[in-house]
């Protein structure tokens, strides 16, 4: 029998099971980055982040902190977290361990080359210990990885050697290859499970709290930690809405199933925008003179959360919480909040129908109008029909600026058919700026009453009451910002005219009217109806309407629109018919049900 020295023998192995390559690539990082005292060991720098991708950061060398260079920052920004071990930091590519931390309680890391990537939830412990457990269970990844190679290079030598020696030690040789298999078993493991038994034996609430990684064992000795595709999604979906979900001082049920959310408004998630750092809420505007209420006296009560009786404190402004399944709607989280095309010049495009009323040809500070509500029926999961006003600057092609506000219905967006109360703005077309509502930054909100995306109450009904809500958008002529106005007089805040290129000065073209989207999901034209669903030619209470429309001149002048012009991509579906009058000013009847026998 053989007598061995194990840590030799181990130290012989581990030289030759290291392809020169790897070899190479370890020895070059350790002398350059690594301290003296650590050149003996498999140091995996550590990338990790407090909060967000754009919060506190550090690189851990071996456990020791230092601070990120000005070039690792800028090669970081714009980036998730999640991409982050796919970068070069200080020539460490493809074996960085990326890790974010998200109010304590949320983790997700990753390493491109060891091929781990593991998330950790709702761990109630602090950060260092967290942080520890994942540096063990990625320590292990690395020692079964060499052990791996290790017991297949041991076994390729041992089999070399019993071709001539098989027929006088057959036992020896199993026996060899047992104890270098023992010998090369990864340190780490025992004491990983050891801790986690004593863990979850002291603290039982730990056992829902779970430690995930999906392993794909090809045999015992090739184990891989790979989370599913759906897993990491999830887990970004949720880092995401901790990122636009603000934490509330109070929170309010609606009727409706909506939870809204009384937010600090200083906290808002506009203020994240790195235009509007520092910036604070403004004071009310001058209103446009020729300015007065055109609707009736309207109660506040016009938003359905409103019913349950509770309201927001001062100081706070209300915010739709977004959930999981709003998100896991979208066609990804990147998209989640915004329009899926962009408009064209004509305001038509393959699958967006409009019957709107726009003027042109001037420069313009604002629009105001009333506008009918009521429920249309929307066929596909992922069709709208809303009926808004838009404030547009910039040419039809990449540069083109928009504000928006009015009332939607979008099951894809909100899960339901409620007409909500919606803004939206871009300054490229829909690319990459802009969202819908207060699901991005940019829109600052100050009112404590409205809440943006919230379910309009009361509505319309064919041949009964009639309800509009009235819509005002205006360049505030001191500060330059675009201020909203919603309902009977409350101004809901302001887009900052430094988020904009275009409407930082004015805007070219204004319009009024509706907008569905066709998806031919069928085959054939789309059964989702225009605001009320019937044609301009039925009239009031049966077809859906704007009033008192109105623009704002360069001296903040309220005035009646001039060169009028109407534009109804498909009239045998949807169509718009304009008027006056005294009472109502310019007005027009819009709408229809799509596809009908002149509608296919």
């Amino acid at each position: 029998m053989i007598e061995r020295d194990g840590s030799k023998e181990k130290d012989v192995i581990s030289k030759k099971i290291i392809d020169k390559d790897h070899e190479l690539k370890l020895k070059e990082n350790r002398e350059e980055f690594y301290p003296s005292s650590h050149k003996n060991k498999t140091c995996i720098p550590i990338l990790v982040s407090t909060g967000s991708p754009t919060g506190t950061r550090k690189l851990f060398e071996c456990l020791k902190p230092r601070e990120l260079t000005d070039q690792e920052l800028h090669s970081l920004e714009g980036m998730e977290y999640s991409d982050w071990f796919k970068v070069t930091l200080d020539g460490f590519k493809g074996q960085i361990l990326a890790m974010n931390f998200d109010n304590d309680d949320t983790l997700l890391a990753g390493a491109e080359d060891h091929k781990i990537q593991t998330t950790i939830l709702s761990f109630s412990l602090n950060h260092s210990l967290t942080l520890f457990l994942v540096i063990v269970l990625f320590r292990i990844r690395i020692d079964m990885k060499e052990y791996s190679v290790s017991c297949k290079r041991h076994s390729k030598h041992h089999t070399k050697r019993q071709h001539h020696v098989v027929s006088k030690q057959p036992s020896a040789q199993n026996h060899s290859l047992i104890l270098s298999t023992s010998q090369n078993i990864p340190p780490m493991l025992p004491a990983f499970v050891s801790l986690l038994l004593l863990l979850t034996s002291i603290t039982p609430s730990l056992s829902h709290h779970t430690i995930v990684s999906h392993s794909t064992h090809h045999s015992k000795t090739n184990q891989t930690f790979k989370p599913s595709q759906e897993f990491l999604k999830l887990s970004r979906i949720r880092t995401h809405l901790k990122k636009i979900n603000k934490p509330p001082v109070k929170t309010i049920q609606s009727p409706d199933g909506d939870l809204i959310d009384c937010v600090l408004s200083h906290q808002q998630l506009a203020f994240d925008h790195p235009k509007l750092k520092g910036h604070r809420p403004l004071n009310p505007p001058e209103r446009p003179k020729g300015y007065k209420n055109n609707g009736e006296n309207v109660s506040e009560m016009f938003q359905l959360w409103a019913d349950s009786g509770e309201a927001c404190p001062e100081g706070t402004v209300p915010i739709r919480r977004t959930t999981e399944e709003d998100i896991l709607r979208a066609s990804s989280i990147q998209r989640f909040g915004r329009k899926p095309k962009p408009v064209k010049k004509d305001s038509t495009s393959s699958d967006h129908e409009h019957a709107i009323l726009f003027v042109n040809g001037n420069q313009y500070f604002g629009a105001k109008a009333n506008i009918n509500v009521w429920t249309p029926q929307v066929t596909n999961g992922y069709e709208f029909s809303l009926s808004q006003i838009w404030v547009i600057a910039g040419s039809f092609g990449n540069d083109l600026n928009t504000i928006e506000a009015g009332w939607q219905v979008s099951p894809e967006l909100y899960g339901d058919k409620y007409p909500r109360f919606f803004t939206y703005w871009t300054t490229d077309a829909y690319q990459t700026t802009g969202c819908y509502n207060l699901l991005c930054s940019g829109f600052i909100q100050t009112n404590n009453k409205i809440a943006i995306g919230a379910a309009i109450s009361p509505i319309s009904a064919y041949n009964n009451k009639q309800f509009d809500i009235g819509i005002m958008i205006w360049k505030d002529p001191k500060h330059g910002h675009w201020w909203l106005e919603y309902g009977s007089g409350l101004l809901v805040g302001y887009w900052p005219a430094s988020m904009f290129s275009h409407l930082r000065n004015h805007a070219s073209m204004v319009q009024f009217g509706g907008e569905i989207v066709n998806t031919r999901s069928k085959g054939y034209h789309t059964g989702t109806q225009m605001g009320s669903g019937h044609f301009a030619e039925e009239g009031f209470r049966k077809a859906a309407y704007f009033r008192n429309l109105q623009v704002i001149d360069w001296d903040n002048n309220l005035l009646p629109l001039a060169n009028i012009h109407e534009l109804a991509d498909h009239s045998s579906c949807y169509d718009i018919r304009q008027g006056n009058s005294n009472a109502w000013g310019t007005y027009f009847y819009y709408g229809g049900p799509g596809r009908n026998v002149k509608c296919p």
